[in-house]
């Protein structure tokens, strides 16, 4: 399969304080990876015991002890704690009394909470005080309510683009009422995808887009499920798809630098599985030297930006790995590409001031090397193209539209004309001759296989014309239900099957003249259906919110965060020779 401009594109089609942690923690995480290595080579297991103590002997457990301590009744449950830390060398809020099975309170006199002579007390040592506890506690409660807020957004988000998916697989769906998913390639013309891979491609660019919104927002433990779903789905198409546009090489980076951003260093092997994928798709997509691409596209500036955090990241892993020079030497090829694609903010105002957006100006500013005239006419261009191509497209939507409608007035179902003008690419009168030379396509039907046996009787007045026509009664009314009274289907497919119905009908003749059946549930009240509607409708807009207008979006960056992160990291590799030298 090849598509013209090396990259699908998912679109919805309705016409009407800086996070980074700073040196210290890379550094931290850096040395805790190569000591543990060491350990292990060693078999050193630091968390069993014998332990040692400051003299390194080998230290006993500590025990149960029983000692005796002196005091007044009428001092307070505090003060006996205070007492009590001193007296024994403990931290006063790190102890816990208990005195007649009952929590000492620090408010009360002992005599109060009824404390007689030689009462015996349990000094309980705790690992943190109460009030860090009751801290922790809230911590880990809003912790949890905030994971099951993800979760729901993450539900809602599967909802919506499973309805989207369902909606463009259908194809009948009018677009000046409706919002729906379509593919296209980069140039915005819809794309040609087999119905069996359709839906997995819906849903993995769906997901991947919703992700890639995610990490706008910096959204990054909400972010990674999504990608990994999209790679999932990605996974269920054609090698030959995901060889000829850069989706799938694109998530493949995102999804890393989730794991960076959240530090995920124990995802590190499967870092480097990630980016020797992008780096292999991105080879065959583009081809060597990007020459493909530059024979599509006519330039390859503002995909650069892609390859500049490849480096990026490949620097990272290998930093984390131990691997100083291939780290050093990926990172001084993120820093030459970042000096290739930075871009004068005056140019960026001279072209808002002309009426672009910033996102077009960076765009086309990268793509014609950074000249202002130049930049300004691709732009003007891409949009008249874009306009045409909307509007050509729209176009053969409607068409289709009539097509399905012709061929269902002839007493074809949807499904059926669906299939026929897919198979003739659209052309009507090729469908007309599929559907003639394939008799079996007469009775796809529209309805769902769980509410095909409740159809309504078919009037005797046409169950009299098939059988005037020759043929039996109970077949004649059999057929007429599988049709929904269409007679001129019923005829053809009997007419076809030798005055019987096919084995291949989703209805027996039996199963047809049973009753329809009814629940509780057929007859509850709208409220419900009313519910399910808002909230379909909800997680729908939700995804379209997230659906970039830009088919070059993903290439849009203003590489704040990535020149940061390159001067940060390259300042580690030095930081790391020269203590090397030093030693």
């Amino acid at each position: 399969m090849k598509t013209n401009g090396g990259r699908c594109r998912i679109r919805a089609l309705c016409w009407s304080r800086r996070e980074w942690r700073g040196a210290g923690m890379a550094q931290k995480k850096y040395l805790q990876a190569k000591l543990t290595q060491f350990l292990r080579e060693d078999r050193i297991q630091l968390w069993k015991p014998p332990y040692t103590d400051e003299n390194k002997k080998v230290g006993l457990a500590l025990k149960d002890r029983k000692n005796l301590l002196e005091t007044r009744l009428h001092i307070t449950g505090r003060e006996l704690r205070s007492k009590i830390a001193e007296t024994f060398g403990l931290q006063e809020n790190y102890i816990k009394i208990v005195i007649n099975k009952k929590q000492l309170q620090l408010g009360k006199t002992l005599e109060e909470q009824g404390v007689a002579h030689n009462v015996k007390a349990m000094v309980l040592e705790l690992k943190q005080s109460e009030e860090d506890a009751r801290k922790n506690f809230q911590l880990e409660e809003e912790e949890q309510n905030e994971a099951k807020l993800k979760e729901k957004q993450i539900q809602r988000t599967k909802r919506g683009l499973e309805i989207l998916a369902k909606r463009a697989a259908e194809t009948v769906v009018d677009p000046e009422m409706t919002p729906y998913l379509d593919i296209a390639n980069q140039t915005g013309r819809s794309i040609r995808i087999p119905p069996s891979e359709r839906k997995a491609l819906m849903l993995a660019m769906g997901y991947h887009e919703k992700g890639r919104a995610f990490l706008k927002r910096k959204e990054y433990g909400i972010a990674l499920p999504c990608l990994l779903d999209a790679d999932k789905y990605f996974c269920e198409c054609c090698r030959e798809l995901l060889d000829t546009v850069d989706n799938y090489a694109v998530l493949q980076l995102d999804i890393v630098w989730c794991y960076f951003r959240l530090e995920q260093l124990e995802c590190l092997d499967d870092a480097e599985k990630k980016l020797n994928l992008a780096q292999k798709c991105f080879k065959n997509c583009y081809g060597e030297n990007h020459q493909r691409l530059v024979h599509i596209k006519g330039n390859c500036g503002k995909e650069k930006v892609l390859f500049l955090r490849l480096y990026l990241l490949q620097g990272i892993r290998n930093y984390h790995s131990g691997n100083d020079v291939e780290a050093c030497e990926y990172l001084n090829k993120a820093r030459q590409l970042f000096k290739e694609l930075y871009i004068d903010p005056s140019k960026v105002d001279n072209l808002l001031q002309l009426g672009f957006t910033a996102q077009e100006a960076r765009l086309g500013l990268r793509a014609c090397d950074g000249n202002v005239d130049h930049a300004a006419t691709h732009i003007t261009n891409r949009r008249e193209e874009l306009a045409q191509i909307r509007k050509e497209e729209k176009e053969k939507k409607r068409r289709r539209l009539e097509n399905i409608r012709f061929l269902k007035g002839m007493g074809y179902s949807t499904h059926a004309a669906q299939q026929a003008l897919h198979a003739a690419s659209g052309n009507l009168d090729e469908a007309l001759k599929i559907l003639l030379s394939n008799p079996q396509m007469w009775w796809l039907n529209d309805s769902n296989p769980e509410t095909d046996n409740h159809q309504e009787s078919p009037s005797q007045e046409n169950i009299d014309q098939l059988v005037y026509m020759g043929f039996d009664a109970l077949v004649a009314e059999a057929a007429l239900r599988v049709f929904r009274g269409n007679v001129q289907l019923a005829a053809q497919t009997l007419a076809h099957n030798g005055g019987s119905l096919p084995p291949e009908l989703p209805l027996s003749p039996e199963d047809s003249l049973s009753p329809p059946a009814t629940s509780p549930s057929d007859s509850a009240g709208t409220s419900s259906a009313s519910t399910d509607e808002d909230m379909e409708t909800e997680a729908v807009n939700e995804i379209l919110e997230d659906i970039p207008e830009h088919e070059e979006d993903y290439l849009d960056s203003t590489l704040e965060d990535e020149e940061i992160i390159i001067a940060e990291y390259l300042s580690y590799v030095e930081n790391r020779k020269s203590a090397t030298k030093k030693n």
